[in-house]
């Protein structure tokens, strides 16, 4: 798929006009429902593939839960690399892991992650997976919104990449 149809499929199932609020707090009159787009088999399917040249130097993908999960999945199949997921918040039962699935200590580890904004959520995974004792080879973005992500991330010493932004989009 190329990037065009690929910007134009997210768009067409995952676009939404109104007044929404952000993980970030921000407001915005425009919303990317990331589980829209994230359970179309075309699409995730597309989004693994891509994700798959960004982990090279990668021992496992991680993707912080929820919006990450399928597309930590996703690019772990594509890749044939194990995937971890990381929690908000430990559950409070069980292992009452942070982490699950794949260890991540001492390995290096590819963050994918949906959409950019700040970049709050990758850049708390990404601390959760590194006091876990892990390498961030980089975070790789299904979308940038282009309104800070990358300039938090790399703030943070994280290599940044988004496979499209809001231009690709025609925002």
């Amino acid at each position: 798929m190329e990037t065009a149809e690929l910007a134009k499929r997210i768009k067409a199932v995952a676009y939404l006009e109104g007044d929404f609020v952000l993980r970030s707090g921000k407001k915005s009159k425009y919303y990317f429902d990331k589980y829209l787009f994230e359970t179309q088999p075309d699409i995730l399917a597309e989004l693994g593939r891509r994700f798959a040249k960004f982990a090279a130097d990668a021992d496992v993908i991680a993707g912080p839960e929820l919006g990450a999960v399928s597309l930590a999945a996703a690019a772990s199949l594509a890749t044939g690399k194990p995937f971890t997921l990381v929690r908000k918040a430990a559950k409070e039962y069980g292992t009452a892991k942070l982490i699950e699935g794949t260890a991540v200590a001492g390995r290096t580890v590819l963050l994918v992650e949906d959409i950019g904004t700040t970049a709050g959520a990758a850049l708390e995974a990404a601390q959760t997976l590194t006091e876990a004792g892990a390498k961030i080879a980089r975070i790789v973005f299904v979308l940038d919104r282009m309104e800070g992500a990358q300039e938090n991330v790399e703030k943070a010493g994280y290599e940044f990449h988004a496979l499209l932004n809001k231009a690709d989009l025609g925002l």
